[in-house]
């Protein structure tokens, strides 16, 4: 029977997901619960993690480790944000750790591992907390960029032995929501759940986005007059809406520089629609598929030694 060597918790704002590792950094076990940090009420914390995995802290003597907003300010307790440039080494060595009250056996602790911080030429401060761990349990190439998609996108910008250099987070899926659904953009459109990209429409925003990128506030409200003039029926303006975010996105990033490929990294269908948005500015881009938390985690445990 392989024996388990860690238990390492991917703790985000919605969802607690927990795995269980061998030796060799492999799955053995996953658990999951609707318990992020948004819905675990202050001082219980230690009570959320037991309800989930109460019976692996019983039965297996080893580490915990864990990444994410649950050392955010908002979580169980706010671990450092580290300077960029920053190394996996550096982080394995600035982990916070926390008890777990009412643990079986003797005293047990969740290593909770740092945020990383940037600046750009004018001095605005950026931040990331929980994609730090993806990132370098990707094995993405030196000198290389990385998008990671979501509610707030991350561009990075990776150094010659795999450190992270600077990023650049853009708030394009949290806009994308609020215009939609709180915003009178939202008015003149309808949603058809499962529906396919509509690439046309799609491509349509991208451009648009790319040549009005530096005035986003005045471009966007093309997504109203495009329904108000009867260019696109309702169903189609939701990806129209989505190709003029993506393109100002990417036309932004591309001032850091020009770039001819670019890794993915996160959720599929996401991947994929920036795929077809960065294909526009002649980018290339590659789909990281493989559960780079779980492996980032194991890594930066290893060089902790709390593997060992």
């Amino acid at each position: 029977m392989t024996t388990p060597a860690l238990i390492a918790l991917d703790w985000g704002t919605s969802n607690l997901r927990a795995t269980l590792l061998d030796a060799h950094g492999h799955a053995l076990e996953h658990l999951s619960a609707p318990g992020g940090v948004m819905k675990v009420a202050p001082g219980q914390f230690s009570a959320s993690l037991l309800a989930l995995c109460g019976p692996w802290l019983a039965e297996h003597a080893v580490a915990v480790i864990a990444s994410g907003m649950v050392g955010s300010r908002q979580g169980w307790k706010e671990a450092p944000y580290l300077p960029c440039p920053a190394k996996l080494h550096e982080a394995a060595h600035a982990l916070v750790r926390v008890e777990i009250e009412g643990a079986p056996g003797s005293t047990r602790h969740v290593h909770i591992v740092p945020g990383l911080r940037c600046e750009d030429a004018r001095g605005q401060a950026d931040v990331m907390r929980g994609e730090e761990t993806q990132l370098w349990g990707a094995g993405l190439p030196p000198e290389s960029v990385c998008v990671l998609p979501g509610t707030h996108s991350k561009w990075v910008w990776l150094g010659g032995s795999g450190d992270v250099t600077s990023f650049k987070t853009y708030m394009t899926g949290e806009l994308f929501g609020l215009l939609t659904q709180h915003g009178i953009l939202g008015r003149l459109m309808t949603f058809v759940q499962g529906a396919a990209l509509d690439r046309d429409a799609f491509d349509a925003g991208v451009a648009l986005g790319r040549q009005g990128h530096a005035d986003w506030a005045h471009t966007i409200f093309a997504a109203r007059t495009a329904g108000l003039m009867g260019r696109y029926e309702a169903h189609r303006l939701p990806d129209f809406l989505s190709g003029i975010l993506m393109g100002s996105e990417i036309a932004s990033a591309l001032a850091q520089g020009s770039l001819r490929s670019v890794s993915l990294l996160g959720d599929a269908p996401l991947c994929e629609r920036y795929a077809a948005a960065l294909s526009q500015f002649a980018i290339q881009s590659q789909l990281i598929t493989q559960e780079a938390t779980t492996r980032g985690q194991w890594m930066l445990a290893q060089a902790a030694g709390l593997c060992d």
